[in-house]
């Protein structure tokens, strides 16, 4: 697919980039979900916004800390650089953390469950991710490895102008994923009634199974010494969300 522009448009001079565009409609999708969430779970009114207003800054805060300082010579001779969000390197785990965090926070100081929060929090992660995805096709990264000749299509690759090949499109399959886990998620919570939390370690397990399994096809990894970081923070969060599930089912019976 030749031709790939990372510019949407220009306001005079000033260029809008399409990953910016992408990660803005993900935060948007995400918040009407929880908007139109709350109430379902028994939340006040305005959780949802007060949710948002206090995890979207921390997690964005948190997912560029993240990929900085695992790639901290790209940055060390400008670091000015640090600031170039439309070029990418939001590190999705970085950004869990710190959005969890200040949902913590907002959790004590409100003294609404945490779990709760997180279970609302849950789905509309899912749909962020998987509209937010697409900035990496546009900026042309978060690929895989080179695609054998019979899945040289989109979507199943990409072309990768600056490599002058197809490679894997591991930025979509992770979209498709995060879609189906959405959808998922609402059809689950309106199926079954769980405990506060469960929604979120579903969610936990899926998304950590998906991510250790196409972190392997990536060519960008965040690297701690020989390991993936992504893969190795995804094993730990299908352990622990895994056993937490079992751990739950096996006290209600």
């Amino acid at each position: 697919m030749p031709g790939v522009s990372d510019t949407a448009f220009y306001l005079g001079s000033l260029p809008v980039y399409w990953y910016g565009i992408c990660i803005a409609l993900g935060v948007f999708a995400g918040a009407l979900v929880l908007f139109l969430r709350e109430a379902r779970l028994g939340l006040p009114k305005d959780t949802g916004l007060d949710a948002a207003l206090w995890a979207v800054p921390m997690g964005l805060v948190f997912a560029r800390a993240f990929y900085v300082a695992f790639r901290w010579e790209e940055f060390a001779g400008d670091p000015a650089s640090i600031l170039y969000l439309h070029k990418g390197g939001l590190a999705i785990y970085g950004g869990l953390m710190g959005g969890g965090a200040a949902l913590f926070c907002h959790a004590r100081a409100k003294k609404i469950s945490f779990a709760l929060l997180l279970d609302l929090l849950a789905p509309a992660l899912a749909i962020g991710q998987a509209i937010g995805r697409w900035g990496n096709f546009f900026n042309q990264e978060a690929y895989g490895i080179a695609a054998p000749e019979v899945l040289c299509w989109f979507p199943a690759s990409v072309l990768i102008e600056a490599e002058g090949g197809w490679h894997l499109a591991t930025f979509f399959y992770e979209s498709l994923w995060c879609l189906l886990v959405f959808f998922y998620l609402l059809h689950r919570e309106k199926k079954v009634k769980g405990r506060p939390g469960d929604l979120f370690l579903r969610y936990g397990l899926l998304y950590g199974l998906e991510r250790m399994l196409v972190e392997g096809l990536r060519t960008d990894s965040l690297y701690l010494g020989p390991l993936r970081v992504s893969q190795l923070i995804s094993l730990v969060l299908v352990l622990a969300t895994g056993t937490g599930l079992i751990v739950r089912r096996e006290r209600r019976t």
